[in-house]
């Protein structure tokens, strides 16, 4: 090997293992919602990706499934122009096809904290820098008020 030509191995010597199973697992739900989505065509409303997230948002453990049902009833409330949908296996809503905002399970990716992130489609510029992604150990009320107001700040 010449020195211009870089090893499989990273800096600390251990070879890059590529993606998690848990990962793999999300690319392969991404193709499967993909296929879905082509087989049913542009007619595909609102309530099919309602029923697919509430699906998902069933199989969570709890906590993690609570949080979900609460943000699903604050999203909608609060941004009742958003679209349900599945989105890497997770629960996401989306303005005009693009997703907009997301739920991740803390076992999605066995993490020790579930996950409200934005896309860069939502509309929270804020100066140079601004939060994308909120962990969530529980929700109070003074939570579900902030994601609230994001989510009608982010569609806005």
């Amino acid at each position: 090997m010449t020195d211009t030509q870089k090893s499989a191995k990273s800096t600390t010597g251990k070879a890059s293992k590529g993606f998690t199973d848990e990962e793999r697992a999300a690319m392969r739900e991404r193709a499967q919602e993909l296929k879905a989505a082509a087989r049913r065509g542009p007619r595909a409303g609102k309530a099919d990706g309602e029923s697919a997230v509430l699906a998902k948002i069933a199989e969570m453990p709890e906590p993690d499934r609570a949080m979900a049902e609460r943000l699903h009833a604050i999203i909608k409330a609060s941004a009742p122009a958003l679209s349900p949908r599945t989105w890497y296996g997770m629960p996401a809503y989306a303005k005009d096809g693009n997703v907009v905002c997301f739920f991740q399970s803390a076992q999605k990716f066995n993490t020790r904290y579930a996950t409200f992130g934005f896309s860069d489609k939502a509309n929270l510029d804020e100066g140079t820098m601004w939060p994308t992604a909120f962990a969530l150990k529980e929700l109070t009320a003074a939570d579900e008020a902030r994601i609230g107001a994001l989510v009608k700040k982010a569609v806005s």
